[in-house]
Parts: structure tokens; C-alpha cells; sequence
């Protein structure tokens, strides 16, 4: 029977009438390796339905899911780094930033903007990990520090959501003088009574953490993220000894007292809110 034995040999199918699986349909977890669509994925917050692993998002997913909406209106839009000191290494400072516009469709790694979190006024800086491993040059210390001015200017509650991974070793010290004016302004925002909230997110280290993503009001942090100066690695070598379990992440921090609260990507509009509730 020819539908259950195959009579001739070498069939092949040509080329043009092979059906390619389509790309961009499905979502692997990295953590539990389990599959679910990509539709699914999105529909539930970028977050793993089977383990709960919370996956790197972006400035513009982060605006969806706390924004009225997803409406807000951006500010200093067209601020980009150059490259003060002509840094190269396996390439120059300058050629990265081009790829890394061309790639991630924003001007650099942090994204600010005004809008409302029901009902309320907000402004929201949000890094962008794949903008250069989310580092803080001069223009994303710059930018951050222009929204906590226009919070203090027009009395309203400021929030940064960090995932970088540190300090951006192209512009050596103009990068590192990034920590010193972020902090100038929060202590400015808690002389005006301005509220700061700082949600930690996976990976949240360098000089990121040793500056404005530890000095919130309230610091909130994402489950399983990463939250460090240095990596467990270079900790471990300089220190000569074996780590806890689970060191550096957000449960870690918690339970020693460097977080105020866990909250799962779901929950975080409802705990934004009822801070600011509490404080305004």
C-alpha cells in the first residue's frame, strides 16, 4: 500500500516549496527551558508562566505595564553620548553607539518620561540592558538627573527601574562622575519632599547600585534579579572565600535588609501606587 510504504526512493522536496518554521513565534525559558509563545509570553508580562523567571525587558515595556494606557510623553528624546576621550579597543567608543542606535531603536541606555500611574503624575527613567550592557555614561547620568529635576520643578513622584551593568568603562571618569550627580539630586528631591522609588531588576550592579538604585525612598526589587557592586566572581577572588547561596540575588538582599520588597512584575503598579498613596 502506497500510503503506508514509501514505493520510490530519493523523493525530495525542492527548495521553493519547503515551509520554514516562522522565527519570533515561540519563547525558550532560559531558567526552566520550557517553550510557550511569544504571544503568551507578552501576555503575561515577560515573565515565565511554569518557573516565574522574570526575562530583561526594555524602557518600552516597562512604560506599558505602569503607564495609564502606555501613554506618556518622553523627555530629552534626542540626547546621545559622543566620545570625549576617541576610546577604542576591540573597536571605537563611537561605532558602538552607532550599532547600538541602529540595533535597540533608542538613543541611549536610559529612557525617560512623564505620564500617569492611575491617575497619578509619574516620571519614569527606565534602562535599556541592550543599549551597551545598559551602562551609565555621561548622557544616561545626564538624562536621569534632568527627570528628578523636573520632579522637584513640578512636585511629582520620580521612579528609575535599573538593569545595567555598571559603569561605562568608554568615558572613564565622566562616567564615573555619573554617581556623584545622581545622588546630588536625590538628596535635592528629599529636601523638596519629592518621592523616589527604585525598582532593582536583573542585573542591577556596578556603579548603578552604588549610587541611585540604592538611595529610593522605597527600593523594590524584581524576584531572582542579580543586585551587586562587583560579580560574584570577583568578590569570591578578592575575598578567598565560598559565597552563601543565592548571594547578591533580590531574596538574598531582602532577608539582610538591603531591599525593602520583592514584588512580582504584575504587582508593581499596585505597590508604586499605594507608596505613593501613602506618602502624597
Amino acid at each position: 500500500m502506497a500510503w503506508f510504504k514509501r514505493n520510490k526512493e530519493g523523493i525530495t522536496t525542492s527548495t521553493s516549496e519547503k515551509k520554514e518554521t516562522p522565527e519570533g513565534l515561540w519563547y525558550k525559558c532560559p531558567k526552566c527551558k520550557v517553550i510557550t509563545a511569544v504571544e503568551d509570553h507578552q501576555a503575561n508580562l515577560w515573565v515565565c508562566a511554569n518557573c516565574n523567571y522574570h526575562e530583561k525587558i526594555n524602557a518600552k515595556e516597562y512604560f506599558k505595564i505602569l503607564f495609564d494606557n502606555g501613554e506618556f510623553t518622553e523627555l530629552d528624546p534626542n540626547m546621545r553620548s559622543v566620545d570625549p576621550l576617541n576610546f577604542v579597543d576591540t573597536k571605537k567608543y563611537s561605532d558602538r553607539l552607532a550599532e547600538a542606535i541602529k540595533k535597540v531603536k533608542v538613543n541611549e541606555a536610559v529612557t525617560t518620561g512623564v505620564g500617569k500611574l492611575n491617575g497619578r503624575d509619574i516620571v519614569i527613567a527606565a534602562m535599556n540592558f541592550n543599549f551597551i550592557g545598559g551602562s551609565m555614561g555621561s548622557v544616561v547620568g545626564e538624562k536621569i538627573a534632568r527627570a528628578m529635576k523636573y520632579g522637584i520643578e513640578r512636585r511629582v513622584p520620580v521612579m528609575t527601574i535599573s538593569k545595567s551593568g555598571g559603569a561605562r568603562m568608554m568615558e572613564a571618569a565622566y562616567s564615573l562622575m555619573q554617581m556623584a550627580k545622581t545622588a546630588a539630586m536625590i538628596a535635592r528631591m528629599r529636601e523638596a519632599g519629592i518621592p523616589y522609588i527604585s525598582l532593582l531588576t536583573d542585573p542591577t550592579t556596578g556603579g548603578v547600585t552604588a549610587s541611585f538604585a540604592m538611595l529610593g525612598d522605597i527600593n523594590i526589587a524584581e524576584p531572582g534579579a542579580l543586585i551587586g557592586f562587583a560579580g560574584p566572581r570577583v568578590v569570591k577572588e578578592t575575598i578567598g572565600k565560598d559565597l552563601p547561596e543565592g548571594f547578591q540575588t533580590s531574596e538574598f538582599l531582602l532577608e539582610h535588609g538591603f531591599i525593602d520588597f520583592i514584588v512580582e512584575r504584575k504587582n508593581i503598579r499596585e505597590k508604586v501606587d499605594f507608596f505613593l498613596q501613602c506618602v502624597m
